[in-house]
């Protein structure tokens, strides 16, 4: 058995790829080490995989590679590259979306028309439902996103539906709600807020910090990408959250219980494309492919302190 992840060197994708492993997949990860946060990060992700048994690690760009090279051999994939950010997916920068998480999904699609791979498991998000008043989010409720960021990602989950419907390309949309945990990317708020907390700095809430997140731990959204890959239906779209809704502030106060410390911030406008509210109806994913969220909030950020106190060290050196 061989995977395809893409984005394997993210914060999600060496989740995934760790415990592919660990189950005895043999796994090509592709990533392309975009300059959106740094290298070093990426590559401290990779430290306990690159030389693993089953694994192969290709550096290319999905948008230029020769793909029937990379998807030789493979019975699974995972298509967890993008071009994340919400903030940043306005004006000029729109076009980075388009090719990364549009563009580079329906050329990994045309390259799966016909193969020998048995589930293509594609990462959308939250994003997609935009400002509702409707909680928790079913999957069937009407998608008008906010951001460029929402429309790249559910115009590629579109493709994934004709690409099953034409070609019987086997598609699976998993929808994640605000992934947090140790290697979390530096732009995303929990790692902000904690690095600040860890180092005496001090750090921005966009909006009033009353808006809630269904906050989802990424070791229970790699679990249950990998239960997708074994079991989910294919053409399906299934939530990914982790029944730990709560406000940012209340987030805030919890890290500085955590962490022991006082926090310093400042609230700022609210940004455009960001939503108020969101919470997952994972009903679903419990019945189809028995998900269940295993770590509360408060476990999920003491593990994530833990590794940024590591990563803190390791930047202080």
């Amino acid at each position: 058995m061989k995977c395809l992840v893409t984005g394997a060197a993210g914060f999600i994708g060496s989740t995934v790829t760790r415990k592919l492993l660990d189950r005895g997949w043999e796994v090509r990860g592709i990533d392309n080490f975009a300059d959106f946060y740094p290298r070093a990060m990426k590559e401290m992700n990779l430290s306990d995989i690159v030389d693993r048994e089953g694994f192969e690690l290709v550096e290319e760009d999905l948008v230029r590679c020769r793909l029937d090279t990379l998807m030789e051999g493979v019975s699974g994939v995972i298509h967890l590259a993008a071009q994340a950010g919400v903030r940043t997916s306005w004006g000029t920068e729109f076009r980075t979306y388009t090719d990364s998480n549009i563009f580079a999904t329906q050329r990994l699609l045309e390259a799966a028309r016909g193969g020998s791979v048995k589930r293509f498991v594609y990462a959308s998000s939250s994003s997609v439902y935009g400002e509702t008043q409707q909680l928790p989010l079913s999957e069937d409720v009407p998608l008008l996103p906010l951001s460029p960021y929402g429309v790249s990602k559910l115009a590629a989950e579109r493709l994934c539906r004709l690409y099953w419907k034409n070609f019987g390309v086997p598609t699976i949309s998993l929808r994640y709600f605000t992934v947090y945990g140790p290697g979390q990317r530096p732009d995303m708020s929990f790692h902000r807020f904690i690095k600040a907390m860890l180092t005496g700095g001090s750090f921005r809430i966009f909006g009033t910090g009353e808006q809630t997140r269904d906050f989802t731990f990424v070791e229970d959204a790699a679990e249950i990408t990998i239960a997708a890959l074994a079991e989910g239906s294919t053409g399906a779209v299934y939530n990914i959250g982790g029944g730990n809704r709560i406000s940012l502030r209340e987030v805030v106060d919890l890290m500085a219980k955590l962490t022991g410390s006082e926090p310093r911030f400042e609230f700022l406008d609210f940004e455009k494309g960001d939503m108020m509210h969101t919470m997952a109806d994972t009903t679903l994913a419990g019945e189809e492919l028995g998900y269940s969220p295993r770590t509360g909030i408060e476990a999920g950020l003491e593990a994530e302190i833990r590794w940024m106190e590591k990563l803190v060290e390791r930047e202080g050196r």
